[in-house]
């Protein structure tokens, strides 16, 4: 299967890797690149950039990396490589920018990981191939890719309320909406092919960006 990858996918996945691995030996690397709120905001705007190829351990780097795989391929081949590439990094961008604006408050807020990215690659694949069914651990039957990515919009959104684990909520939200919004405007096509699902997507990210900002008063 390795063999059908999209050499873009492939070099990605690479590059997460191998800057990934270079951060687990050398701490001081990964805290010169790692996004963290006060630092960017006095000035180093590439950590936006750069935060979204380092991990924390192999099973974060894998579980990205895995995801990319999976969803990947199906966006590059129906948008192609050019416009794949513009979702993951624009996604991985918008996650950065969101997570610096719910943060802003927080200068010691610190992230790391490509999940924003993959979020946006995930919402992208989900928008263009809709009859997509997807395996959950521990849940025997197919879930509807629609379905999957409201329940994700949710759970995202109580996790960034509540502060679960040591993941960026945040982030997530940002790519997936990055991803959502890139898609639409290099395809407009889908408003009309797939109204319902834009639209039972889109909703719950409209709300988010207006009031997402009144969670931390919840």
């Amino acid at each position: 299967m390795m063999n059908n990858i999209n050499q873009a996918v492939l070099l990605l996945i690479i590059a997460n890797v191998l800057v990934s691995m270079k951060g687990f030996k050398d701490y001081s690397f990964l805290d010169k690149y790692k996004f963290q709120v006060s630092r960017i905001l006095s000035g180093e705007k590439i950590r936006t950039l750069t935060s979204g190829f380092l991990h924390v351990d192999w099973m974060h780097l894998g579980f990205n990396m895995y995801a990319l795989y999976l969803f990947g391929d199906i966006v590059a081949a129906l948008l192609g490589t050019p416009n794949f590439l513009i979702i993951y990094f624009g996604s991985l961008l918008a996650g950065s920018l969101y997570s610096l604006q719910y943060h802003k408050n927080e200068p010691y807020y610190s992230a790391v990981g490509a999940s924003g990215a993959v979020s946006g690659i995930v919402y992208s694949s989900i928008l263009l191939y809709p009859g997509m069914e997807l395996f959950l651990f521990f849940i025997p039957i197919p879930i509807p890719g629609y379905i999957f990515g409201v329940g994700y919009l949710l759970y995202s959104i109580y996790g960034m309320k509540k502060q679960l684990g040591n993941v960026g909520h945040s982030a997530h939200l940002g790519g997936a909406m990055g991803g959502f919004a890139i898609t639409l405007l290099l395809n407009p096509s889908l408003f009309i092919t797939n109204k319902l699902l834009v639209v039972s997507l889109g909703i719950p990210i409209i709300l988010l960006l207006i009031f997402g900002d009144k969670l931390k008063d919840l």
